[in-house]
């Protein structure tokens, strides 16, 4: 199981690793490990959050090498597989994520839970210099309610469609149209 990354056997490595073979995971580790990180920092574009996807991904190969059908492709595509589908799923659990205005969160909390904003109030309140207001206030109603339900609420387009009664392939287009006119506005 030694060599390069040509010449190294992948399977067989992943065999041994689910026989409980430490040095395995580790020789994967040496042969990969700088090429695994750079596949998972061009997906989540920090070198911390991409140095902890290969290192879940690691923990996953050790845990789940017995898994490994090498009928169903090599051990080398599936280590990389594994990495690239932890990076995926990082980007999704966290594309949700905004950071917390602290002056917003204080006037929240200074009004009570009675006066919590609407979503274009909170974007009025958190721009710093009231372009994306201006843009979002060139927005006709439903193209703006849509982008601020999907932005603000983290509402998916099937919640949008049924909040505002309308098809969900009409919501698509108008956050899709809306998010364009609002690139061209802000350029």
């Amino acid at each position: 199981m030694t060599g390069t990354p040509d010449e190294f056997d992948y399977d067989a490595a992943l065999r041994a690793c689910a026989a409980g073979e430490r040095a395995a995971l580790h020789r994967i580790y040496q042969l990969e490990g700088a090429r695994l990180l750079a596949v998972a920092l061009r997906i989540v574009r920090r070198r911390d959050v991409a140095e902890d996807v290969v290192h879940d991904a690691f923990v996953r190969i050790w845990e789940k090498a017995a898994g490994f059908d090498p009928t169903r492709g090599s051990g080398r595509g599936w280590i990389y597989s594994i990495v690239r589908h932890g990076a995926l799923n990082h980007i999704r659990d966290h594309a949700r994520e905004m950071p917390a205005d602290e002056t917003l969160i204080e006037r929240v909390e200074q009004a009570g839970e009675a006066s919590v904003p609407d979503p274009y109030e909170q974007v009025l309140l958190a721009s710093e210099s009231g372009q994306l207001y201006d843009c979002l206030g060139r927005l006709d109603a439903p193209k703006r309610s849509s982008i601020l339900l999907a932005y603000l609420e983290g509402c998916t387009h099937s919640e949008i469609a049924e909040r505002l009664a309308t098809p969900l392939g009409t919501v698509k287009a108008w956050i899709r149209r809306g998010l364009q006119s609002l690139k061209e506005c802000m350029a």
